[in-house]
């Protein structure tokens, strides 16, 4: 071979080479160059329309991932790394993209030990031929306050029948007893301290379906704290005089709160009517008053038989009673303190107990303080000089 072909096989060799090494570099970079996934595109103005919605709103694609979520999703806790979190819902997705039929239903959301269940109502719909969209509503607050509402109404119906059936058993011993008029005087006096007993219930469920909505007072007038404590003395003197019970007011005079006045006459004369209900023969009931720097502090401290322990964080409840045969022998209704505890959430205060069993209670009511500074608006009816009083 001359060296002129040598020449030419050697350049064809080392081109080859250099193509081969050219080829091998290109396929190992493509190998180790990140594969790109394409997601489907939310189709157009979805996602405006989600960030503006209240709802819980999620848009998932044909993998089950979450392309979008709303702030409240979020908040919810319906996405977890970009997954459905709720089983119910992931399941309920996959079905309506299955079969393309819009669906709804509801879930209960477990959370922590202690933390009541979530309540929602989803509802899936295809947004498209691969992406799905699930809306979500809160329900929780909705399905307890229908719970309260069904307690409630069974309550009164239960404590209804007690007077209403004693007053028909006690007429008909009055029939009976018509030719013994010891008897009949007897059965009366029964007859018509249940009458009471039923007009206090209905009274009661009066004033605590005004206060149902827990709502902030609108406008709040200047109270006048004395004037409240007079008139929830004055409203249990006989009751207290009965029993041998001295009413003491106490504290700072001349304190002017800001609230509702029937609704806190109501509130103190409750807690006052307990204190006398509750407290032995011969002993006293303390009704005062002390100012904080934006509150005044009502407190009423009886003598009595006192709350056990675990029987304190109950007592708030509608128709709640520690000893419902005790209640019973007092004419209690067990809604007195519950509607001292409205009265405390629609002025924006609070009500908290002190008590031990056999040496007595303290209820302590704290309202917003009317102070020099502070301005009202006067409530329709309510004169210039009533309202900065």
């Amino acid at each position: 071979m001359n060296p002129t072909s040598q020449a030419l096989l050697f350049a064809l060799l080392g081109a080859a080479l250099g193509l081969g090494v050219g080829l091998a570099w290109r396929i190992s970079e493509a190998q180790t160059r990140p594969k790109v996934t394409t997601h489907p595109t939310l189709p157009p103005g979805v996602a405006a329309v989600l960030s503006v919605l209240r709802s819980s709103a999620l848009v998932v694609d044909a993998s089950d991932e979450v392309l979008k979520a709303s702030a409240p999703a979020i908040a919810m806790g319906l996405v977890r790394e970009r997954r459905i979190a709720v089983r119910e819902l992931e399941e309920l997705v996959q079905q309506v993209r299955r079969d393309g039929q819009i669906r709804e239903t509801e879930v209960v959301m477990q959370r922590a030990p202690g933390i009541p269940p979530r309540h929602v109502t989803a509802r899936v719909a295809p947004l498209s031929s691969t992406l799905v969209l699930a809306l979500v509503e809160d329900r929780t607050r909705e399905r307890r306050v229908e719970s309260i509402r069904r307690d409630f109404v069974a309550n009164v119906s239960h404590e209804l029948k007690t007077p209403v059936g004693a007053i028909r058993l006690l007429s008909d011993a009055v029939v009976d007893a018509k030719d013994d008029p010891e008897a009949v005087q007897r059965f009366a006096a029964r007859m018509h301290t249940e009458s009471e007993r039923l007009a206090r219930l209905v009274q009661q469920i009066i004033e605590l379906s005004r206060l149902q909505g827990d709502d902030p007072l609108d406008e709040p007038v200047a109270v006048e704290v004395d004037a409240i404590i007079s008139r929830a003395i004055d409203e249990n003197s006989t009751d207290a005089g009965a029993k041998g019970i001295s009413l003491v007011h106490n504290g700072e005079r001349g304190l002017t709160l800001l609230g509702n006045r029937e609704q806190v006459a109501v509130a103190i004369g409750n807690l006052v009517a307990n204190a006398v209900a509750y407290s032995p023969e011969g002993s006293s009931v303390v009704v005062s008053a002390r100012p904080g720097e934006t509150t005044v502090d009502l407190t009423v401290t009886d003598q009595g038989i006192g709350i056990p322990a675990n029987e304190i964080d109950r007592i708030f409840e509608r128709f709640y009673r520690v000893d419902p045969a005790r209640h019973r022998s007092t004419g209690g209704t067990g809604l007195g303190l519950s509607i001292v505890k409205h009265v405390a959430a629609s002025h924006g205060g609070d009500v908290r107990v002190w008590s031990v069993e056999g040496q007595g209670s303290t209820f302590t009511l704290t309202l917003p303080r009317k102070t020099p500074t502070t301005s009202i608006d006067p409530s329709p009816g309510t004169t210039t000089a009533e309202a900065t009083s």
